[in-house]
């Protein structure tokens, strides 16, 4: 089943001069509310108007409300009305932009050419995901002035195109989760959809989750609702407010199976419905006995995922290891002085510690039973980052010489093998000095050459890859030092900058906010986050704490100066 990409915004348009202009001054575009319907009859551009605010004009109309692009099609030929048939996807400029004149002779008197000059700023592709990107704008338009004299644009551009404002306006972001069966949760896959009208949301939010994970996803989650299933009818709400979603294609499925795919569904429904939601296999309950859902009858997929709060963190100072909850030293040698502790990281659970610790000029890791002697595991280097455990198998990863990927994996007996990672993707972006697994496992986040990349987790057993990765924010966010999973689409990060130590930033890198700087002693040089916990960031003078954007940091209780503070994971 198809999602109708439909068009939901208005743009305020820059009314062209008498005489035409050689260029247009780079402004702020900003965006009307929806106010129109698809039946409204669209008007003509204005009369007289001259190519370069015709070309703005059309960037402003192609999220109007109307059936195929209606609005934006109006600034067009004729014959381009009747041919244009733009892809599924749109790329994002900044607000501010400016037309120009293209600089080279045309032929015909009658045609001229307008370069849109701006900065793309990514674009939502043919899975309704973000890909991010800070890049010129590469958008030339023909002009042509028509038989009646006015100026219509020749051949439209084969991609749509909209500024931020109206993106966000008219857009609304939804997880659509897939089956993790590495970690056995769910894994949330930030996507985009027209947010009005809402009443087709729930169907619109269907569509993304039976089409399957984005590309940025692709091998590291599972869909469920794969082939052959579909949605039998459309998604609709009964009169009683009751969501039903009718599905055909399951004859066979496993109870098991057809109560996680019960699962995914809620999961990703709820950012777009309260109701309860009726899911039916070919006209009967999908689950028998439950025809309806809600969010409270699923388990708790991610409560193993997540620290419990009885482990208060820990961090690294004047090389021991010591608990954040009263800053005493852990228990054996990482906490007595036995190591030359460089940094460390806790398993999930709590009772086991990595530890990477100096060896005269370079430095080893160490891993073992938190409170015991932490056997050697055979990985070393000039430089090992802090290591970070993969959820759901008990592997510890860490970055050798920020060249390599080290994996640990233990054996039955207890035993500690490296095996390899296919990184090539990630380590040809430079070097990587930062590396955290999401809370899910599906992803990483990595500092690599001072800048925020997020890539997939792929395979399993003696073949794992990090494949896909993104540069998140790759303009507003530079010189970042540390990173950390807010949650399974959020991550924290601390840069160089003063102005905007800790940032907060969405998992696609659509969206980045700043924390207060308050109090904040550059430079910032590390951070831990974890759901339903405070944030924990390092700075030249100790830890503080904060948990909203707007909040000011306040010292932590046992804060020492130089201290890395880490939560288990």
């Amino acid at each position: 089943m198809k999602r109708l990409l439909l068009a939901v915004l208005c743009l305020v348009l820059v009314a062209g001069c008498a005489n035409v202009p050689l260029e247009s001054q780079p402004v702020v575009v900003s965006g009307e509310r929806q106010g129109q319907g698809s039946g409204d009859v669209v008007p003509e551009p204005e009369k007289d108007i001259d190519p370069l605010s015709l070309v703005r004009g059309f960037i402003g109309a192609t999220l109007k409300p109307g059936q195929g692009n209606a609005a934006a099609r109006a600034y067009l030929d004729d014959q381009s009305r009747a041919n244009w048939r733009p892809s599924r996807s749109l790329t994002i400029i900044q607000n501010t932009f400016g037309t120009v004149y293209d600089p080279a002779p045309q032929p015909d008197p009658n045609t001229v050419v307008v370069n849109v000059r701006g900065f793309d700023v990514g674009m939502l592709d043919q899975n309704s995901a973000f890909v991010p990107d800070y890049s010129p704008a590469a958008l030339k338009v023909q002009v042509h002035k028509q038989a009646n004299g006015q100026w219509r644009i020749a051949d439209p551009p084969p991609d749509l195109y909209a500024t931020e404002s109206d993106f966000s306006e008219n857009y609304t972001p939804v997880s659509v989760n897939f089956y993790s069966e590495q970690s056995a949760t769910f894994v949330p896959d930030r996507r985009y959809v027209i947010a009005k009208p809402q009443s087709g949301l729930p169907g619109r939010v269907m569509d993304l989750l039976v089409n399957g994970p984005s590309t940025s996803l692709a091998g590291a989650v599972k869909n469920l609702l794969g082939e052959p299933v579909e949605i039998d009818t459309n998604v609709k709400s009964l009169d009683d407010g009751t969501l039903v979603v009718p599905l055909t294609g399951l004859s066979g499925v496993a109870d098991d199976i057809r109560n996680l795919i019960a699962a995914q569904i809620v999961l990703t429904l709820q950012y777009v419905t309260s109701a309860r939601i009726r899911i039916l296999a070919d006209g009967a309950p999908l689950v028998a006995n439950h025809p309806d859902w809600r969010l409270n009858d699923l388990p708790a997929y991610t409560a193993t995922l997540s620290p419990s709060l009885e482990l208060p963190g820990l961090m690294t100072v004047g090389g021991r290891v010591r608990s954040l909850l009263d800053g005493a030293p852990v228990p054996g040698p990482a906490g007595n002085g036995g190591y030359d502790v460089v940094n460390a990281a806790q398993s999930i659970d709590g009772k086991r510690l990595a530890v990477v610790e100096h060896d005269g000029p370079k430095v080893r890791l160490r891993i073992g039973d938190l409170g015991h002697d932490l056997p050697l595991v055979g990985l070393g280097g000039t430089t090992l980052s802090r290591p970070t455990w993969r959820p759901g198998t008990g592997e510890v990863w860490t970055v050798v010489n920020e060249l390599s990927v080290g994996r640990m994996v233990v054996s039955p007996n207890g035993q500690w093998t490296a095996l390899t990672v296919n990184a090539a993707d990630l380590i040809q972006q430079g070097g990587i000095t930062e590396l955290r697994f999401s809370r899910d496992g599906a992803r990483v986040a990595a500092v690599v050459n001072d800048h925020l990349w997020v890539a997939s987790v792929v395979g399993s057993g003696d073949s794992v890859a990090l494949r896909e990765p993104r540069l998140l924010q790759p303009h507003d966010l530079q010189e970042a030092v540390d990173v950390d999973w807010l949650d399974q689409d959020t991550l924290v990060a601390v840069t160089k900058s003063p102005s905007q130590p800790v940032v907060r930033v969405t998992v696609d890198g659509q969206r980045m906010d700043a924390f207060n700087s308050s109090n904040l002693t550059p430079q910032v040089h590390g951070v831990t986050a974890a759901p339903s916990r405070p944030i924990v960031v390092a700075d030249a003078s100790g830890l503080w704490t904060a948990s909203e954007l707007g909040e000011v940091w306040r010292p932590q209780a046992h804060s020492m100066k130089d201290a890395d503070p880490f939560y288990p994971g």
